[in-house]
């Protein structure tokens, strides 16, 4: 599929600091037009991996992090993702967490000294996706005799211009028809001769230098520390209750947002957005909360304590869940707690907080507090910000506006610091 010749030069690249680097991720996204010149979708590469030296692992990598950190709605919105496998990640356990109808597999022929045994041995696999839903997109050397137990697999066949002459387009084209059902795409246009001549073939999508180059989208992110990640691991090898998963998400507020950010993406699939951490659990199940957690894993930090912020995060969350417990009902409180851990986002991700907040879905109520100290949440925050500066005033009004007494604010605040201290004692 499209390779070296469809990357804009190493120069191009971003060059990240040397602190800020791990915490990049860089998504280079080519977009596949129709005939009217409209983004049918976008083919995406691992801008952190070196052409043509993808690995299994590389291949879900790219899939997670266009998913879980570059925001999927900046990145492709609505439309239909192309991505490049190696025959190792076709069985990755990745694929079971996204949404069939939102991927295109790109699944490259074997070697040309492949044996017709090999060649076969393949097609299970390929079947398997197949059924479960997932598009698959071959080159044109699937059109070779050896492969015609893969043809009837084909969603797409991406015909190279670089890889044959021009008289060679017509035919070619004849003989994809005449033996599969799959959709043309000519990749690696490169001149209007060339789109010109595969429009009047008939051909309906094309991808190449001619129309765009590949674009880079870039997400500063925030990553659980590995010390939690196999934590939550633990819990779900123990096939933990979800209260003592939910517990743990509340605990870490960079596994929590990651959590949510994920399941809301368009990749996932959902129909209605998820806006707890108990719901986001119960959706995912263990088995797939195990796969989320294993890739997460792979792109995490390898050092130790999550930083300071983190921890005043989950002392604010942790805090205004006490606070509102005096006063709401026990279903509300899980929304101040929200409103607590998520309120330095902007902090953690060094962006604005409504920008940090676009990509994670939450209650009307929790934004509300978070991006216009409004409604039932926000006199909480206030006081717990409140408690943490050594504000006074802001102390004494807010207490008193919510009807709580110095003591049950102070107890609130110890409880929660406690609390705090418990959970980097447990990571």
């Amino acid at each position: 599929m499209s390779s070296t010749a469809d990357f804009p030069p190493p120069a191009t690249a971003p060059q990240p600091g040397a602190e800020d680097a791990e915490n990049l991720v860089v998504i280079a996204r080519q977009a596949i037009l129709d005939e009217q010149r409209a983004v049918y979708g976008y083919e995406l590469f691992d801008r952190n991996t070196a052409a043509n030296s993808h690995t299994a692992a590389s291949d879900a990598a790219l899939l997670f992090n266009a998913l879980s950190y570059a925001g999927s709605e900046a990145l492709v919105g609505q439309k239909t993702v192309f991505v490049n496998c190696t025959h190792e990640s076709l069985a990755g356990g990745h694929l079971e967490l996204i949404h069939p109808e939102k991927v295109v597999l790109e699944v490259p022929t074997l070697a040309a000294n492949a044996t017709p045994e090999q060649i076969a041995q393949v097609l299970p696999t390929l079947q398997s996706l197949h059924a479960r839903g997932f598009r698959i997109a071959f080159s044109q050397d699937v059109l070779r005799r050896s492969y015609a137990g893969w043809l009837p697999l084909a969603a797409f066949i991406k015909l190279d211009m670089q890889a044959f002459k021009p008289e060679l387009a017509e035919p070619l084209v004849k003989f994809a028809r005449a033996n599969t059902k799959a959709t043309l795409v000519a990749e690696k246009v490169e001149t209007a001769e060339q789109y010109e001549r595969m429009a009047a073939l008939g051909v309906k999508l094309f991808q190449g230098y001619w129309f765009a180059r590949p674009t880079l989208v870039k997400a500063q992110t925030i990553r659980p520390s590995q010390a939690t990640i196999i934590q939550l691991i633990n819990l779900v090898r123990q096939q933990a209750s979800t209260d003592e998963i939910e517990d743990l998400l509340k605990k870490d507020p960079t596994l929590s947002f990651n959590l949510l950010r994920f399941i809301n993406s368009s990749g996932f699939g959902l129909s209605c957005e998820v806006t707890s951490f108990r719901h986001a659990v119960m959706i995912l199940g263990l088995k797939k909360l195990f796969r989320w957690a294993a890739l997460l894993l792979t792109t995490s930090r390898k050092d130790g304590a999550p930083p300071a912020v983190g921890q005043t995060a989950v002392v604010r969350g942790r805090l205004t869940e006490l606070l509102a417990a005096e006063l709401l009902p026990p279903e509300e409180c899980d929304n101040a707690f929200v409103v607590g851990v998520f309120s330095l986002l902007d902090v953690m991700l060094g962006m604005p907080l409504d920008r940090a907040l676009a990509s994670v879905a939450l209650p009307e109520p929790v934004l509300d507090a978070l991006l216009r100290n409004q409604g039932v949440f926000a006199p909480f925050l206030e006081l717990a910000r409140a408690c943490e500066s050594g504000d006074d005033e802001a102390f004494a009004r807010t207490a008193e506006a919510l009807h709580l007494s110095n003591r049950q604010v102070n107890m609130a605040h110890l409880q929660a610091l406690a609390w705090a201290e418990s959970v980097g004692a447990e990571a």
